[in-house]
């Protein structure tokens, strides 16, 4: 029988560790939604610099694991090149919010960039027959509906984010998953742990459940009709 005892007794901590969680994974959405799209009109630009650097940074950031992104966000800027956040008192949940945006936004842009695909090249085309320039086009005809075909991809992108946030330590940030390493190590704690494991688990579930129900719902409210 399970003893769920010190999974209570250490409770909240645990909720101050989901709430820095929650905080952590909210801006990070929001930031890594605003670059992702800068950076998928970046991949589709005509000018070869915009395209060359939006295909390097996705292809670099893809390809790399976020724990080394946030160790460089917090040991190389931060600790060996001394860049700080001024006027902040909380400058590792500032690189981990920096580090965690800058790696997801590599994967909103390919998500994006699959629903830019969708779009017919007539409308496209027919956007610039009436005077619209690149940017024009894009803003107005092309990444609305990009947007609306992507709902679901881009759900799964900010789900997988919001788990991703358990590596935040590698930043120097205590979220959920180091607050459970702290009960863990403490010398009175001799007991519970696969609790404790069920307990952390439930309450992810907790995050990521609605959000991929909300995602869903959303899709199928605003389906593009071909």
């Amino acid at each position: 029988m399970f003893d769920f005892r010190p999974f209570f007794d250490n409770f909240d901590q645990i909720l101050e560790g989901f709430w820095a969680t929650v905080r952590l994974s909210a801006l990070a959405a929001v930031l890594s939604m605003i670059f992702g799209t800068v950076l998928v009109s970046c991949r589709v630009s005509p000018i070869p610099v915009l395209r060359a650097f939006g295909t390097g940074y996705v292809n670099v950031l893809r390809n790399t694991p976020l724990t080394l992104v946030l160790l460089m966000c917090s040991l190389g800027l931060n600790d060996e090149l001394a860049l700080k956040f001024s006027g902040s008192n909380s400058t590792y949940y500032w690189w981990a919010v920096l580090g965690l945006s800058g790696y997801t936004a590599a994967f909103v842009c390919e998500a994006l960039r699959s629903g830019i695909n969708t779009v017919p090249l007539g409308q496209a085309e027919a956007a610039r027959s009436i005077g619209l320039g690149f940017t024009q086009s894009l803003r107005i005809v092309i990444l609305p509906q990009a947007f609306r075909a992507v709902i679901a991809p881009l759900g799964s992108v900010l789900i997988a984010m919001i788990k991703n946030s358990t590596v935040a330590s590698a930043a120097g940030y205590a979220e959920s998953a180091s607050v459970m390493k702290d009960i863990l190590d403490q010398p009175s704690f001799t007991s519970g742990a696969i609790p404790l494991f069920i307990g952390i688990a439930a309450g992810f579930m907790i995050l990521t459940l609605p959000t991929g129900f909300f995602f869903g719902w959303l899709h199928k409210r605003m389906a593009v009709v071909r």
